[in-house]
């Protein structure tokens, strides 16, 4: 089973940019700026879009806590990394 989000990124291509992936239904992936969530942000639907608007937003605001959340995990990671070395 796959998790319900996950995030990828293409470095060589768009070294700027991270990619949200939704890996349950409906499927899409949102394209930001690395430094922030809400800019440059494009959706892009693997499933068909939802047709109202507050199940975007909530979907919208659920990948974007989840790349907060791990954002901060991997900073945390990366401290306990430097702090054992």
């Amino acid at each position: 089973m796959l998790p319900r989000f996950l995030l990828a990124d293409n470095s060589q291509e768009l070294p700027e940019t991270v990619f949200v992936v939704h890996t349950d239904s409906p499927k899409f992936i949102v394209e930001c700026d690395i430094d922030d969530f809400n800019s440059s942000q494009t959706i892009h639907w693997i499933d068909s879009k939802p047709e109202e608007q507050k199940i975007i937003d909530n979907l919208i605001e659920e990948a974007e806590d989840f790349y907060n959340d791990e954002l901060a995990n991997q900073e945390e990671l990366y401290d306990q990394e430097f702090d054992e070395e």
